[in-house]
């Protein structure tokens, strides 16, 4: 993809991508590198199930499997794992690997489908909340899209189509958040620590520079 032109539209699952850590979404997005270890194929597995298409009919309620999403005001795309109806309202429900974490990228993603899934209703419905079940934990959390989780939302769409944009990855992680780095798949690929020290003794040499003159 050239980086001097926008997407025309960004992956769903991407979304989860660039809230979790922009350079990651680069990587992934942008210049296709994606390492599948143990963790990524387990949740591949695990996904198999409720990615088998199809409508089904139980007890009177609609679940749609592997239902396929599109937003030309969002300029998003991809799948909902699960679409379940319930009392007249379409449900989206997204299947994860492992447990609950402590930031809202799983939220942003899901919330991203309500918004998309929104786009086609008539009059204007509103979808109140999804469903994300962790397979890790075997439990299935609400997600609530309040007015501020769909901002959030808005803006992490906005980070996606900038990031998009550049030539190179945006820096590591910084402060309190740099944790995520210990647990992603790509970090063999992005050195966040290595990239962070090279950056240290750039600066000290420039500095020093400046100094002798």
């Amino acid at each position: 993809m050239r980086q001097d032109a926008a997407p025309e539209t960004i992956g769903l699952s991407y979304l989860n991508a660039v809230e979790y850590c922009p350079r990651r979404f680069h990587y992934e997005f942008v210049q296709g590198d994606m390492l599948r270890n143990e963790f990524v194929l387990e949740g591949e597995l695990l996904h198999q199930r409720a990615d088998e298409p199809g409508q089904h009919t139980t007890e009177g309620e609609i679940q749609i499997n592997h239902l396929y999403l599109y937003s030309e005001t969002l300029r998003l795309s991809g799948f909902a794992d699960i679409v379940e109806e319930e009392n007249g309202i379409f449900i989206p429900v997204e299947y994860k690997h492992g447990k609950e974490g402590k930031w809202l990228n799983d939220h942003v993603q899901l919330c991203a489908q309500a918004m998309c899934i929104e786009e086609r209703l008539p009059d204007n419905q509103s979808i109140p909340y999804g469903y994300i079940f962790y397979f890790g934990s075997r439990k299935r959390i609400q997600v609530h899209f309040t007015p501020e989780l769909r901002a959030k939302t808005n803006t992490v769409i906005a980070l996606a189509f900038q990031v998009a944009l550049r030539a190179s990855p945006p820096p590591p992680l910084e402060g309190k958040i740099a944790i995520r780095c210990r647990d992603c798949s790509l970090q063999s690929i992005c050195m966040p620590d290595e990239v962070k020290m090279l950056t240290q003794q750039k600066g000290t040499m420039n500095d020093a520079h400046t100094l002798s003159h």
